[in-house]
């Protein structure tokens, strides 16, 4: 569930920040960098898990229809952040050896993350890339079934993106052809959701309910999301304008959760879970943690994809972000938007609510939020919740894998540079 409350934009100004200029996420990196000085590189921590990754990602998305096998690979040939992987890995190390059931959970005593429920034969799913030769112990603290959940949490993403770019036309993913220009929208439609069914039967064999329930919950937060955004109107039954802007943004804080930060929270908390703090595993500081991972995940989330916003405004070639206000053009009102609506009223709220359509909305709302306060106060914002996940994660005890997601904090608000 949302927590409305939490996601409200009234945010107090952090202490040390100043916002004046357009240059706000050097000066929130600045401000995080000084007041937690961490040098640890999270995908180092990780990285003999992250080496296997996109391999085992691929071993469990073969299929004997040619064009089938091409295209549900074709967004792993490239090589992606992994920041949601990331986070589950390094939250199964966080978490290591703190439950008394981690050394043997139940769901894992004589079985393997790839043994099937149900008899092949009655499956009929095929999968020539298939090899079952994944190891029972997991490396630096991470259990085989953690290590399955960071390549489900990824297939889940990837997915989405097959999904996102029919919806939105798009021609390019991370600098290659996208899957529709390729391979056309209905093949591309197939693939993700092939990707989707490939997940959940590997989610299955994780024998967890919990963590089921909680990835089964995700995809369909992302459904809900999408089609939320793609019904908004920015209409109210109010004539205030802080009121019609307060109901906008809070809608658009919802589908932000369910877009974006409800995957990350629910799988950092989901790798909680299967380090043996399950429903069933009868430990009460089990749920203080899984509480711990869900709000750094779900706050981590959100200023991601407030930075995501702010960048769609701000080039960086490092990024691949043209700054050509892209959302804009598929009449999408993000946070840089919505704040220099509040700020300037009719003038940009008239383009917001026609989703500039009009000739020459994009350009003039683009100017119109260079002029105000929009992408300092969306840098502001994501910063706020920087803040949240950072005390999160400091209920968790300390250790080299909890400050490795502590720099995933400074490496969101980083990535302009």
């Amino acid at each position: 569930m949302i927590n409305r409350r939490a996601a409200s934009i009234a945010v107090s100004t952090p202490r040390g920040y100043s916002w004046t200029t357009a240059a706000s996420l050097a000066r929130a990196a600045a401000a995080h960098k000084a007041s937690s000085p961490i040098t640890v590189d999270p995908f180092t921590l990780v990285g003999k898990e992250l080496k296997g990754l996109t391999t085992n990602i691929k071993m469990n998305l073969g299929s004997n229809l040619r064009q089938l096998d091409t295209l549900s690979k074709y967004y792993f040939e490239a090589p992606g952040k992994h920041l949601r992987p990331t986070i589950v890995l390094l939250m199964a190390q966080a978490t290591a050896n703190l439950s008394p059931h981690y050394n043997t959970p139940k769901h894992l005593i004589n079985v393997l993350v790839n043994d099937p429920l149900a008899p092949q034969s009655i499956l009929h799913d095929t999968n020539p890339s298939f090899h079952n030769d994944i190891s029972q112990r997991g490396q630096d603290g991470v259990l085989p079934t953690q290590r399955r959940l960071a390549e489900i949490v990824e297939m889940i993403h990837v997915a989405s993106l097959l999904h996102d770019d029919v919806v939105d036309d798009a021609d390019t993913r991370r600098g290659a052809p996208s899957a529709p220009v390729h391979f056309g929208n209905k093949l591309t439609i197939f693939a993700g959701d092939f990707l989707l069914g490939r997940a959940s039967i590997m989610l299955a064999r994780l024998r967890s309910l919990e963590v089921a329930e909680l990835v089964g919950a995700t995809i369909a937060n992302l459904v809900q999301g999408e089609v939320e955004q793609l019904n908004e109107t920015y209409q109210s039954s109010s004539n205030d304008l802080n009121t019609v802007v307060d109901e906008a943004f809070q809608r658009y804080l919802a589908k932000t959760y369910l877009k974006t930060a409800s995957l990350i929270s629910h799988s950092a908390r989901a790798a909680v879970c299967l380090g043996g703090v399950g429903v069933n595993e009868n430990w009460a500081q089990g749920e203080y943690l899984k509480d711990a991972a869900y709000d750094y995940g779900r706050n981590l989330g959100m200023a991601f994809q407030l930075v995501d916003d702010l960048l769609d405004y701000t080039p960086s070639a490092d990024l691949g972000k043209p700054g050509e206000g892209a959302d804009m053009q598929l009449g999408l009102a993000t946070a840089p938007a919505l704040f220099a609506w509040r700020e300037l009223g009719d003038e940009m709220g008239t383009m917001i609510k026609r989703k500039f359509k009009h000739p020459g909305d994009v350009q003039n709302a683009k100017a119109l939020v260079a002029k105000s306060n929009g992408m300092p106060k969306t840098a502001e914002l994501a910063a706020s919740y920087i803040d949240k996940a950072k005390s999160a994660l400091h209920r968790l005890p300390k250790s080299d894998a909890r400050d490795g997601l502590e720099a995933l904090c400074l490496k969101v608000l980083d990535r302009v540079k």
